[in-house]
């Protein structure tokens, strides 16, 4: 018996927004996008390398203001393609906690919070 990996499924509200978060500034990319019809919520994954996400607008799968956490191999490099993007809406900072490590946070358009640190 073993796990696999896992995908979290992340609430979101505004499309717009959630797609230039996600997208042009993190630069994950569309893998694919469900809506049982049109008009009705969007359901999609989006990713970056190994890490794969769900964004849902459906009311019931997930609430608002969730935290993640992401390894990646350099969390001070990626800081440094986030804030050369000048985003308006996040500078994101990277610390030193005190549980070892570095790690950087950022809350996305509907208040989820996603903590990218150093494998």
């Amino acid at each position: 018996m073993s796990l696999g990996t896992i995908t979290p499924i992340l609430r979101f509200f505004d499309e717009a927004k959630t797609r230039e978060f996600y997208l042009d500034f993190l630069g994950f990319q569309v893998d694919w996008e469900h809506r049982f019809e049109d008009g009705m919520p969007l359901y999609m994954q989006v990713s970056k390398d190994g890490c794969a996400l769900h964004l849902s607008e459906h009311f019931g799968d997930c609430s608002p203001g969730a935290a993640i956490r992401i390894g990646t191999t350099d969390v001070d490099a990626y800081q440094a393609e986030l804030i050369a993007k000048h985003y308006k809406n996040a500078r994101p900072g990277v610390e030193d906690v005190p549980w070892g490590g570095r790690e950087m946070s950022i809350r996305d358009p509907a208040s989820n919070r996603l903590t990218f640190y150093n494998r």
